[in-house]
């Protein structure tokens, strides 16, 4: 049985902050997702962004699709949109209680591309399903959100109860210990972090990492679960970043 990741125990992913990293980061924990270049002229100043570098950088950005620019203001585009969901269910994952059931997800379609299974894997890993064996997908039937769309004509979607004990078989299907490890030396290196350049990569490692958590329901967890915690931390530095935007740009 396969594992569906490949996190290292206290692997800390942190990568150095260029000005399109800085502009993304903020943009991408702010509500509304856009600023006016002089909000974000002064917002990216902790991090060392210098005026002619932030503009340089989003005219780059502009042209690669990333934001769209209207008069003096830069948006997310469509594409980082969705980013920003998926980045917002992290932090904030819209749970149901848990009865037992778990989604279990069938491939049937043949013939298909390595692009187009690549493209099908990376999608039902978004969803924090785990592949048991090759093209059998499931998790405990606890989140509430839709299954990609047109996923009905390459698979069926089942509700299944396993024999086997549900804690063993999450444990089997994520490295929930190597998770947890990361999220500790995680919350360990923010504890010790107070530039701000360094703060905002190291929440940009926490934003990454809560992104591969995958959500499961507290009777399956292991004990002392850091899940929560990383969240409250996060949720914390928001209010951070709150002192160097728009007070309307970091809503809830």
């Amino acid at each position: 049985m396969r594992m569906n990741a490949s996190v290292q125990p206290g692997d800390v992913d942190l990568r150095p902050l260029s000005a399109r990293s800085v502009v993304l980061s903020l943009l991408l924990g702010a509500h509304p997702p856009e600023l006016a270049v002089k909000d974000l002229v002064r917002a990216v100043e902790p991090f060392g962004v210098g005026g002619s570098t932030l503009r340089a950088a989003l005219s780059r950005m502009v042209a690669a699709g990333d934001l769209r620019r209207t008069d003096s203001v830069y948006r997310l585009s469509d594409r980082l949109l969705a980013r920003q969901r998926r980045q917002d269910d992290a932090v904030h994952p819209r749970t149901r209680a848990w009865d037992g059931d778990w989604e279990m997800v069938v491939i049937t379609a043949t013939g298909r591309g390595p692009a187009e299974r690549a493209d099908l894997r990376t999608r039902l890993t978004a969803c924090r399903l785990a592949e048991l064996r090759e093209g059998v997908w499931l998790r405990p039937a606890n989140l509430r959100r839709s299954l990609p769309g047109g996923l009905d004509e390459v698979a069926q979607h089942y509700t299944a109860r396993p024999d086997r004990a549900g804690r063993a078989l999450a444990a089997s299907l994520w490295p929930l210990g190597a998770w947890s490890a990361t999220a500790r030396s995680l919350l360990a290196h923010i504890a010790r972090t107070d530039r701000p350049a360094e703060r905002l990569t190291a929440f940009a490692a926490v934003v990454r990492h809560l992104l591969a958590d995958p959500v499961l329901p507290h009777e399956l967890l292991p004990d002392d679960w850091p899940g929560t915690e990383l969240r409250t931390a996060y949720t914390a530095y928001q209010g951070e970043l709150a002192s160097t935007l728009p007070q309307h740009a970091l809503g809830e």
